[in-house]
């Protein structure tokens, strides 16, 4: 019994008349054919610039593109960079040498970057000699860097890959890949993510929606907040959190119920004033003032001695 086949073109079953029968029918066959001739036109079509090129000296911009494999771009910016001369005959025409093209490449060879290694860092003429007086803030340039993989900051910081990759082009972090795994400089990874503070020392976290019920902060400025006042944040999966103890020390909520303290609210209906005159009298007499969240905390002894120097003058 003869075993069915599937055909090469069409994917129809067929019974074959021999065992090199690829297609059901002549007609089937016939496109086959066609198409590979196809193929070929367009393969020899595409390899005739690049064939014509191998014999040209001097090349357009385009032309050079097509024989580097590049966009036309990048060839403008290779040549605004210095990388390759091109010679400019009028406005509108510039000529690149092939030869040019290749000395490029012998010039520039390619350097593996390997980990516990830093690159040397180009230094110009000016900045050698500002760096003579002053050489504490210049770092070594054969400084080892300790390396850490990519899955080990993702678990120890509890980040995304996207978010790594995104904060390791931001901050410029050195970087290396090894048999297509990414290594990270450990010392510029805790500076980045901010390990200088224990994390592990800290017990109570917020997130956003959390930090602006609790202190009265808005949304969209707790994050500006936080960093403006260093405080301690993680970043897990996605999600940031907030130290609830450095916001409780920053923010001293335990004052709101402290009786050394009158607020605002409580000078007015205690002595008839209003929010300018407090205001001024706190400038003017020195009163001590402390802010909590929108709210300002004034001094008791303070506001008490105020007012008795005040009625004592006829106020």
């Amino acid at each position: 019994m003869s075993k069915s086949r599937k055909c090469a073109l069409c994917g129809k079953m067929f019974v074959p008349n021999s065992g090199t029968q690829k297609y059901c029918s002549e007609e089937c066959a016939e496109q086959a054919k066609e198409s590979k001739k196809k193929r070929q036109r367009e393969f020899l079509r595409a390899i005739e610039p690049v064939m014509e090129l191998q014999q040209q000296e001097y090349l357009t911009f385009s032309k050079a593109a097509i024989l580097l494999g590049c966009t036309r771009q990048y060839v403008y910016k290779l040549v605004e960079q210095g990388k390759l001369p091109a010679s400019r005959l009028s406005s509108r025409m510039a000529l690149v040498r092939r030869s040019d093209i290749e000395k490029m490449f012998d010039s520039n060879p390619y350097n593996q970057v390997i980990p516990c290694s830093k690159p040397k860092k180009v230094v110009s003429k000016k900045q050698r000699t500002s760096s003579r007086k002053d050489t504490k803030n210049v770092l070594p340039t054969d400084e080892v860097l300790e390396y850490y993989s990519g899955e080990e900051v993702m678990q120890t910081y509890k980040v995304k890959q996207s978010w790594l990759y995104a904060s390791a082009k931001r901050h410029q972090i050195p970087m290396c890949r090894i048999a297509g795994r990414n290594y990270y400089s450990k010392k510029h990874i805790e500076a980045v993510f901010g390990t200088c503070i224990d994390l592990d020392a800290i017990v109570d976290w917020l997130n956003p929606q959390e930090v602006a019920d609790r202190y009265g902060i808005n949304l969209t400025a707790v994050r500006s907040y936080a960093h403006r006042h260093k405080i301690p944040s993680k970043r897990e999966y996605g999600h940031t959190y907030y130290s609830q103890s450095h916001f409780d020390e920053l923010r001293r909520t335990d004052l709101l119920s402290d009786e050394n303290y009158y607020t605002v609210e409580q000078v007015q209906e205690l002595y008839g004033l209003t929010k300018a005159n407090i205001c001024h009298i706190v400038k003017v007499k020195h009163v001590a003032k402390t802010k909590v969240g929108r709210i300002n905390l004034l001094l008791r002894s303070d506001v008490e001695r105020v007012m008795a120097e005040r009625k004592a003058a006829g106020f």
